[in-house]
């Protein structure tokens, strides 16, 4: 009897994360890709790779300067 509940228990925790797992996949099935306004075409898909990788290098350089400043490091910490 022990066992039957322990798997009646296995089997809805198994249920709940399988409703879990679908309802978090259904909201990533389609991702908008950023769209280029001059050509219509993905802006990932257009120019060159030398291209693409400078704008890459540009974005990465910009979100690291930005987390930099969000917290500066006082006297304290150091």
């Amino acid at each position: 009897m022990r066992a039957g509940w322990g798997l009646v228990g296995l089997v809805v925790a198994l249920a709940i994360v399988a409703v879990l797992a679908r309802k978090q996949l259904s909201t990533t099935v389609n991702p908008q890709l950023p769209v280029s306004a001059s050509e219509g075409v993905p802006a990932s898909l257009s120019g060159t790779a030398d291209g693409q990788s400078r704008s890459v290098q540009e974005q990465v350089k910009q979100q690291v300067e930005t987390q930099m400043q969000a917290r500066p490091i006082s006297e304290a910490d150091k």
